[in-house]
């Protein structure tokens, strides 16, 4: 299994100077819910930095809560449910799932998730998919895509699969579905069909809740514009390296708000 290669950064799509709104990227985020509004917001906080246009729907709550917070949401659209269809069609990439509630969870004002995922998964196998959180805790794995890329850490892979451990199976699973998996955990692992690679880094700071949902709207924003394993990779490795650079300055006292603007200054210093 190689090791990252920072140079790869290098080869992320960047905005040319004559470019205008819409060509760098359109975002579907899905997710949240009546218990989790936190989750889909980290996602769409990072990605409505790195792409033109995001997309968002959630529950009528958490809509709410990004119309009144639109200083971090110019270029975005708040779509009810019943309009995803349409800017699904228009979107370069669609995140699923950050937030959305597992079975336990599902409370008045809720989607079934498991309906959710798997009808549009089926409908539009063509997308450009990454798939986290609820979703991946309650999905059947053979409606899959093969565009897609989930983004487990070890339990959810497990649920997912059926199989552990994760960390010993993740390369069998990316080559039997033909996806690409982002497997997270002290050393992130990163594999499609063709090819696999260690991710090191981060801290323990990284285990605070919301960490994987800013690492999720990285993923997908970077996905818009880049094929699906240098997304996922060069995701994972800004993703430590930001954490590493709060280290430096909060030790392990910072959340997942810091981590969501820490990321533009490591992607700054490296892609730029």
């Amino acid at each position: 299994m190689e090791e990252f290669n920072v140079n790869d950064l290098k080869k992320l799509y960047v905005p040319v100077k004559d470019s205008h709104k819409g060509q760098n990227g359109k975002l579907m985020v899905i997710g949240g819910s009546v218990l989790f509004h936190a989750a889909s917001l980290w996602a769409l906080n990072i990605a409505s930095r790195i792409v033109d246009m995001v997309f968002y729907s959630s529950v009528d709550s958490n809509n709410e809560i990004v119309q009144k917070e639109k200083q971090e949401f110019r270029d975005g659209i708040i779509v009810p449910r019943d309009k995803i269809e349409h800017y699904i069609d228009e979107a370069d990439a669609i995140l699923i799932g950050p937030g959305l509630p597992r079975e336990e969870g599902v409370e008045k004002g809720d989607d079934d998730t498991k309906l959710l995922t798997e009808s549009l998964l089926q409908k539009y196998p063509q997308k450009k998919w990454v798939i986290d959180g609820g979703s991946l805790q309650v999905i059947n794995p053979e409606v899959l895509p093969e565009t897609t890329i989930i983004t487990p850490h070890k339990k959810e892979f497990e649920t997912l699969f059926s199989l552990e451990p994760a960390f010993d199976n993740a390369e069998k699973m990316a080559q039997k579905y033909n996806i690409t998996i982002l497997l997270k955990g002290k050393e992130d692992i990163i594999c499609n069909d063709k090819k696999s690679i260690i991710i090191k880094g981060g801290n323990q700071g990284m285990t605070k809740g919301g960490t994987g949902d800013v690492l999720a709207g990285l993923v997908a924003a970077l996905y818009c514009k880049n094929d699906a394993f240098l997304s996922a990779k060069c995701a994972s490795f800004i993703n430590k390296k930001a954490g590493g650079e709060l280290y430096k300055t909060m030790g392990l006292y910072y959340n997942a708000s810091d981590l969501a603007l820490e990321i533009p200054k490591v992607m700054k210093k490296f892609i730029l």
